[in-house]
């Protein structure tokens, strides 16, 4: 679409939309009615008699009612799908002529970034979704899981562990009722109303979300950790603080199967102190002192988690010798792991 094409196609939507307090009022009550005076419109409503005139014509000026000019003037109801047809219309070339226009942004790898608008934060959940590889942790409510549900379906059946937080509990759906098997392996729920919406890809890229965001309240806020190390704070809150305190909807426990990829340490120890048999690992990671970048193998012997979550670590015992293996911003540990590749036989091989 040309530039000045798109620009008298905006400036013909905004027109119609030009829908001030008075005619939303009016246009409503003449839905509701049908057929209506002037007066009865005034009566309906808390419009000013004298500025009902003006109201109503408006209205048909932009053809969504019919105005009868008898004694006393009647205002008759459009049907709406035909009164917006044309708009629906502008609305899909409109679309496609931005879309056109469009350029995606580049986004550094570093970026914290902070966004207020829904659709934003919206865009940027479905974005965590689809990128995650091997692991994804969210918090949601069920209207939420209801319009990610394909996009955790395929992520699922790609291969990736997803665990799903769902809350208020009293809004989830019994697991009889909803295949919660085809789109996680763990779900749970939680009571609280304020439980905030959370995604987390890998144990990296992230976004926090208040609910009064997705409610349109634009005092509220989302925050985007795009591949950010910072992102390890909100696996850190999601882990300790959200999902201890929510009770099990669902879980394949024994089911899991080997190798498997972890990007919080957190999860790797929980499975692999629930289950039975040896494990082995490879880990990615740092020397916690030197900053050394490093890869070490071996047969996992101790994964130790204190009560409040604070607290996890694998012991890995190498060809050389035991090394202790903490999450992101180890301190007390050996080595800082970005990422746990988990194996039942022998240690996984690292990533190309």
């Amino acid at each position: 679409m040309a530039g000045d094409d798109l620009l008298d196609s905006l400036e013909a939507v905004s027109e119609r939309f030009n829908f001030g307090e008075y005619e939303a009022k009016a246009y409503l009550t003449i839905l509701e009615h049908g057929q209506v005076t002037a007066s009865e419109i005034s009566d309906y409503t808390d419009i000013p008699q004298p500025r009902v005139y003006d109201t109503v014509r408006s209205l048909s000026d932009i053809g969504l009612v019919e105005l009868q000019e008898s004694r006393p003037m009647k205002v008759l109801a459009l049907d709406p799908s035909e009164a917006f047809d044309d708009l629906q219309t502008s609305l899909d070339t409109l679309v496609d002529g931005l879309q056109e226009q469009y350029t995606q942004p580049a986004r550094g790898t570093e970026a914290v970034s902070l966004v207020k608008s829904r659709p934003t934060i919206l865009r940027y959940l479905s974005e965590v979704i689809d990128s995650a590889n091997y692991e994804l942790m969210l918090s949601l409510t069920p209207e939420l899981l209801d319009r990610f549900e394909s996009q955790l379906r395929r992520q699922h059946e790609d291969g990736v562990a997803i665990e799903i937080l769902l809350s208020p509990a009293a809004e989830v759906p019994d697991p009889a009722e909803y295949d919660y098997d085809a789109l996680a392996s763990t779900v749970k729920k939680r009571r609280g109303v304020t439980t905030p919406v959370i995604a987390v890809a890998d144990g990296r890229y992230s976004i926090y979300a208040t609910r009064e965001s997705l409610k349109g309240d634009t005092d509220r806020y989302g925050v985007i950790f795009d591949r950010s190390e910072l992102g390890f704070l909100v696996s850190m809150f999601m882990n300790t603080v959200l999902w201890t305190t929510a009770e099990t909807v669902r879980t394949d426990g024994d089911e899991l199967t080997f190798p498997r990829r972890y990007g919080t340490i957190r999860r790797a120890i929980s499975d692999v102190a629930t289950l039975d048999g040896d494990f082995y690992a490879t880990i990615e990671g740092r020397d916690v002192l030197t900053g050394e970048q490093l890869v070490v193998s071996g047969e996992v012997v101790e994964a130790n988690i204190s009560p409040s979550l604070e607290e996890a670590s694998l012991v890995v015992e190498t060809e050389e010798e035991r090394v202790t293996v903490g999450g992101q911003v180890a301190a007390l540990e050996d080595i800082e792991s970005f990422e746990i590749r988990i194996g039942r036989d022998s240690p996984p091989e690292p990533a190309d």
